[in-house]
């Protein structure tokens, strides 16, 4: 009987005694309470609401029903797509490079084209934006950015979140089995099938985290859209932004809510998505002879 009063006196002890690595979780608690699940409710509550705070489905109605904002949800769509497919296209082959020890020994190539992320994207982009069109100016006499305003956004895009795209897949590269690709190209394949059939499988998770790194972003990213095309092309990302910023309706801060998760459901889908693969990419690992 006294053990068993011992035994819960120290249970007791043990229960009140300070939990130091749990505090550690408090700051960033509070973070996620106050800077996402409460903005994320406000967002909630204005889309399913009227000016007066009662409940409506008119506000999804409004974004729905008006042309202009499936257009804008397209060209987003489009844009992001197409700034996506360049940038694997080009980081690709780069990360290719900067993975192999045999052209990049000191790791200096790394550090050249990820130096570019160390300054604030509105910057690049202006600098961009004069650079193209003086050349533009100069070789075609016209300015790229007023002309032909699609071109400018994806270039604009391109060049901010390229290193985004390039970081995972070198991550990826330095992981692959160098053992594999050499085995492959003895036992008779052409670098061809080695390309396709074992670095390209050894790389999909790279590929898939670089999408999602190029993809997301570029949704919401309107500053780029804005200065590449002298405000010429409207995102989405630009759409909330004035919606919230207007004054000359009583639902604006409703519609924009209900766009914003628009937005936050196509995000969501990519992310859907990226985990089937990752899934499906973990579960081929472990099929094996055993």
């Amino acid at each position: 009987m006294e053990a068993a009063l011992e035994s819960n006196d120290i249970a007791i002890k043990q229960r009140r005694r300070f939990n130091f690595r749990g505090s550690l979780c408090i700051p960033y608690a509070v973070f996620m309470a106050l800077f996402v699940i409460f903005p994320l409710a406000l967002v909630f509550y204005y889309a399913f609401t009227d000016a007066n705070g009662a409940f409506t489905f008119s506000n999804w109605g409004t974004v729905f029903t008006n042309s202009k904002n499936w257009e804008v949800i397209g060209i987003t769509f489009l844009i992001s797509s197409i700034t996506t497919v360049i940038c694997i296209l080009i980081a690709y082959p780069v990360a290719y490079f900067l993975s192999n020890k045999k052209y990049n020994k000191n790791k200096v190539l790394v550090y050249i084209f990820l130096l570019p992320m160390w300054i604030n994207f509105v910057v690049r982009t202006l600098g961009l934006k004069s650079l193209i069109n003086f050349v533009t100016n100069s070789l075609f006499g016209f300015a790229l950015t007023s002309t032909y305003p699609y071109v400018a956004v994806v270039i604009g895009m391109v060049y901010d979140y390229l290193p985004f795209a390039i970081l995972p897949l070198y991550n990826q590269m330095l992981k692959m089995d160098k053992n594999q690709i050499e085995a492959a190209a003895d036992l008779g394949a052409n670098p061809a099938q080695v390309f396709f059939k074992n670095i390209i499988p050894m790389t999909i998770p790279g590929i898939v985290s670089a999408c999602m790194m190029t993809f997301m972003p570029t949704m919401s990213s309107y500053v780029i859209a804005d200065h590449m095309s002298e405000r010429r092309t409207k995102i989405i990302g630009k759409l909330i932004e004035d919606w919230f910023g207007s004054s000359t309706s009583d639902v604006a801060n409703n519609v924009g809510s209900v766009l914003s998760l628009v937005m936050l459901f196509i995000i969501g889908v990519t992310l859907v998505i990226e985990k089937t693969v990752s899934r499906k990419e973990e579960d081929g690992k472990k099929v094996g002879i055993w």
